[in-house]
């Protein structure tokens, strides 16, 4: 018996989208993802913002780590059921923004440290937010089986009568 690997194939695609999508559709997780864009575009700006632009490789490491952010964060808020899967990505980003001042070469100046300490740990707050508002509403519409008809769905997609 061969096994599709493609998600577009399983007999609850629908079903798991709609309740992804129930979830980006949260106000707190709308906020979350907001702030979490804000935070990203802020990261990206940082260098000039503060005025550490002459740091070229925390300059550099800043842009694109806030570009990143910013672009998670708008494709969880307009697609978390196809994102979902993605959520872990931001706060290993705020991780590494916070230790990134003393990992890249250059940048020990105390307000490029201070400023990607709180950034880091702004990121690093909303993107578990994210992770844990999607884990919520994934837990609370159930596990995947179908049991208001009797009948259980396992991955292979046939029903069969419910063991009791």
């Amino acid at each position: 018996m061969r096994h599709s690997t493609d998600i577009g194939t399983h007999p609850d695609i629908m079903e798991m989208r709609a309740r992804y999508e129930a979830a980006s559709a949260n106000p707190t997780m709308q906020t979350a993802d907001g702030l979490n864009m804000v935070a990203g575009l802020y990261l990206a700006l940082s260098p000039w913002i503060v005025g550490f632009q002459n740091l070229t490789g925390i300059t550099v490491n800043n842009l694109i780590t806030g570009l990143l952010v910013s672009m998670l964060a708008l494709s969880y808020s307009s697609a978390f059921g196809r994102t979902y899967g993605l959520s872990w990505v931001a706060p290993l980003i705020g991780v590494w923004t916070i230790v990134a001042p003393w990992l890249v070469r250059g940048a020990t100046e105390g307000r490029t440290i201070i400023n990607n300490v709180i950034i880091g740990a702004i990121i690093l707050a909303l993107g578990l937010a994210t992770m844990r508002l999607g884990m919520m509403q994934q837990g609370r519409t159930g596990g995947g089986y179908e049991r208001s008809t009797g009948f259980e769905r396992p991955a292979g997609g046939f029903d069969r009568p419910q063991q009791s």
